[in-house]
């Protein structure tokens, strides 16, 4: 799907950091060690809310070209032995299990994905917003799964100050597919990607990923519909095999996009350069942002080059495409210096 790339960066902080304590740590795997996978990781199906059946759901994504898909149905982990029998082509697509642990409180929803679950995760139902997701990705992490905490504006439920207070979830969905998740916020409430960068500035690190939250493969081009193919991560495995894809997304080895593919994005001790696989008569502006959301620079060059000046908390990108696609990368934790 992609050219050889090399893709090297860090991934840092398990825990809330003041800013002066963030420190920068530098993958030096070969990038030849590894290889580059699309998939999906929040899919609903007929085993929850879906319109379809989980053979029907994997083989649209095996046709669109996905390399892997997570099947995350809410309170029914979806058994994927067969699945991956008959549809995995020898190993070349994934099915991986997983459950949207599915909670509410204060009739406001507090949705939190499990990713490679064995086994039925049912919602602990905390007293408080902190309380109720922590509780949650506890049971996720004791099961055996990676927490991924979804839609955060989905009913206005969870807000930068709630994410600051829960550990051991690496990912956030920063940008969705579904029509009501409201991700660019509004009415005075942020959108998803000011909250990321309102919790990373507060030096609490979650790794950003785009998803489709997929639950209608019959109303395909209907818009107000949860439809697929709209956000997904591209993940730099060790191997393409589940272990190795959760492992991957754990540890934040990988970019989000709603359409854009990039070639490259190499970080050194210097510099992030990212290079765009470029759309036919499409074109393309990288942001390279840091504390508070701030703009730290911006090209329309490809490859784009960011510097390190020495002062920043941390740098992550935005690729922008003149269609409306986005890409984000992960952010680049760096050392404060005075």
């Amino acid at each position: 799907m992609m050219r050889t790339l090399s893709f090297l960066f860090c991934a840092l902080l398990a825990s809330v950091l003041s800013s002066a304590t963030i420190a920068t740590q530098i993958s030096t795997q070969p990038t030849a060690a590894k290889i580059w996978l699309k998939g999906n990781t929040h899919t609903h199906t007929t085993n929850s809310d879906g319109d379809s059946s989980p053979s029907d759901v994997v083989e649209w994504y095996k046709k669109n070209r996905y390399d892997f898909v997570v099947i995350t149905d809410h309170e029914h982990v979806t058994a994927v032995a067969e699945l991956n029998s008959k549809y995995g082509d020898g190993g070349k697509f994934l099915i991986i299990q997983g459950q949207e642990v599915t909670d509410r409180l204060d009739k406001k929803p507090y949705h939190v994905n499990g990713l490679g679950l064995q086994s039925v995760v049912m919602p602990l139902h905390g007293s408080t917003v902190v309380s109720n997701l922590q509780k949650n990705i506890d049971a996720i992490r004791e099961s055996g799964g990676i927490a991924q905490i979804n839609h955060p504006n989905f009913g206005w439920a969870i807000t930068a100050a709630d994410l600051l207070k829960v550990t051991g979830a690496p990912l956030l969905e920063i940008y969705s597919g579904h029509p009501r998740v409201n991700m660019l916020g509004g009415g005075g409430t942020p959108g998803v990607e000011e909250i990321w960068d309102a919790v990373l500035s507060s030096g609490r690190l979650y790794y950003g990923v785009a998803v489709d939250d997929s639950h209608h493969f019959k109303r395909l081009g209907d818009r107000s519909a949860a439809t697929p193919g709209h956000g997904w991560v591209v993940v730099r495995a060790e191997a393409r095999t589940s272990s190795a894809i959760l492992s991957a997304l754990e540890r934040g080895d990988f970019y989000a996009s709603s359409g854009v593919e990039l070639e490259d994005h190499v970080v050194t001790s210097t510099a992030v350069t990212i290079s765009i696989r470029e759309a036919r008569n499409s074109k393309y502006r990288t942001q390279f942002i840091g504390k508070s959301g701030r703009i730290l620079a911006e090209s329309v060059s490809n490859p784009a080059v960011y510097r390190f000046k020495g002062n920043e908390q941390y740098v992550r990108a935005r690729i922008l495409e003149s269609n409306g696609s986005i890409a984000w990368t992960q952010p680049v934790i760096r050392t404060k210096t005075k």
